[in-house]
């Protein structure tokens, strides 16, 4: 889920704004990169099911999965289980896979039954090894489609997912934990996607109540991180005149600072940096500003200490946009320089670290630093991207005073978004940038 309320303009730009992969990160299974029909094929002819990672080169939890999760060699027993499929979903060439599995939570994981072309499991974001590998499983029993009791009635739960009926689904995963006997193996995985069902169906009152309930019994689990920042964030959603709001709130939070407070090893460092990005939010609609900044600076010290510790240059740029936005928060944006430049370096077809330099300069008020910046990254960039882009340069311009080139961007953008062919095009954006471009006069 996304985190845009403390500073929602910028974050909403920066927490997207992640590296594309690189060469480094071999992934230990057998994609198939961006070919649907030919995955297909295979997963038809080969009699197995079709795993599908629907990811975007801006997804910072794409990036984390593929750093840390499908380059791990555990994985490789499992490579002759599923065809595997990669989907760039910023590619023009994905579009028809869109419009058949819609996408939006990235990264989305699928598990697509081949002889009927329908998901039988989904899965939004990340998840460790060890939950991966849960899902492969449960993936793979959901295809034989002979569970029984209520094992089937997840497996109904995970069609319904699947198909994006998010209400259907969050009343057969509540009926699923409400039958499920002590120490059932799948209650971690369906109390995610029931608190996730419950958040896309628009019940966060549900969202926020469900995660409180479980996170007692999650709290030492790889999930404490994930639900503790999914029920905060729908709890700060609700309308301040709800009356469970401020408990639902005061308790989350709680249980928010205890997961950070006690580091440990099985929590991906992912859904951490998302949980703090959730407590910054909760000090906001608290109006605590010095909360607030501790919080900032304990995140940006989180995130520095793994950067630190990563192995690998593609490793290290997971996690330069979330250190990126913490340090713009801090109003410090200058700290950014160095590591984006060094990733710019390391990865010099990569469009992210020169959009995320832009937005560093930016924020320092160097314009035409921005402005340089925003040039390579345009010169690199995609599909949808590119439209988020161009808004960014668009501002860029207003904030230096030139409305006519902020004008002329905001056009460009307007053009790019009705130009993406369906699966990709979105008539609520392309709105969006119409009013936007109104308002900037030529």
């Amino acid at each position: 889920m996304t985190r845009a309320r403390l500073l929602p303009a910028l974050l909403a730009a920066l927490l997207s704004l992640a590296a594309a992969p690189a060469p480094e990160s071999t992934s230990a299974v057998p994609f198939v990169p961006d070919d649907y029909g030919k995955a297909l094929a295979e997963a038809r002819a080969r009699k197995l099911p079709l795993f599908v990672e629907a990811w975007a080169p801006w997804c910072h939890t794409c990036r984390s999965m593929q750093a840390f999760v499908f380059s791990d060699k555990a994985l490789a027993a499992r490579a002759g289980q599923f065809v595997w499929l990669s989907i760039d979903t910023e590619k023009k060439i994905n579009a028809p896979f869109l419009t058949k599995y819609p996408v939006e939570v990235w990264p989305t994981l699928f598990v697509v039954d081949p002889a009927e072309e329908k998901a039988v499991m989904r899965w939004v974001g990340g998840a460790t090894v060890p939950q991966l590998e849960k899902l492969l499983d449960d993936g793979r029993r959901a295809m034989r489609g002979k569970e029984t009791g209520v094992d089937a009635t997840l497996a109904q739960a995970d069609r319904l997912y699947g198909e994006k009926k998010n209400a259907e689904a969050a009343a057969a995963y509540r009926k699923a934990l409400a039958a499920a006997p002590p120490h059932w193996g799948p209650w971690a995985r369906a109390t995610e996607s029931l608190i996730f069902t419950l958040h896309k169906s628009g019940d966060q009152a549900g969202c926020a109540a469900e995660a409180r309930e479980a996170f007692p019994k999650l709290a030492n689990s790889p999930s404490a991180a994930n639900v503790a920042s999914s029920g905060l964030d729908c709890a700060l959603s609700l309308d301040r005149g709800e009356a469970s709001r401020a408990d639902l709130v005061a308790a989350l939070a709680a249980d928010g600072r205890s997961v950070v407070a006690r580091p440990r090893a099985d929590l991906a460092a992912d859904d951490v940096s998302s949980l703090y990005g959730s407590l910054a939010n909760e000090r906001e609609d608290a109006g605590d500003a010095a909360g607030q900044r501790q919080v900032l600076t304990d995140w940006s010290a989180f995130l520095d200490g793994q950067a630190a510790a990563a192995k690998t240059p593609a490793a290290r740029t997971v996690f330069d946009s979330h250190r990126l936005g913490v340090y713009i928060a801090l109003g410090e944006p200058q700290r950014a320089i160095p590591m984006l430049k060094t990733s710019e370096k390391d990865f010099p077809e990569d469009y992210n670290p020169p959009a995320r330099l832009a937005l560093a300069y930016e924020a320092m008020k160097d314009y035409e630093m921005a402005l340089a910046s925003s040039d390579k990254a345009l010169s690199k960039a995609y599909g949808p991207r590119l439209v988020g882009l161009l808004v960014v340069r668009a501002r860029i311009h207003q904030e230096k005073g030139d409305l006519v080139s902020a004008h002329i961007a905001m056009q460009e953008a307007v053009r790019e978004a009705e130009a993406l062919p369906p699966g990709q095009r979105s008539e609520t954006q392309i709105a969006a940038l119409k009013k936007q471009l109104e308002s900037v006069p030529p």
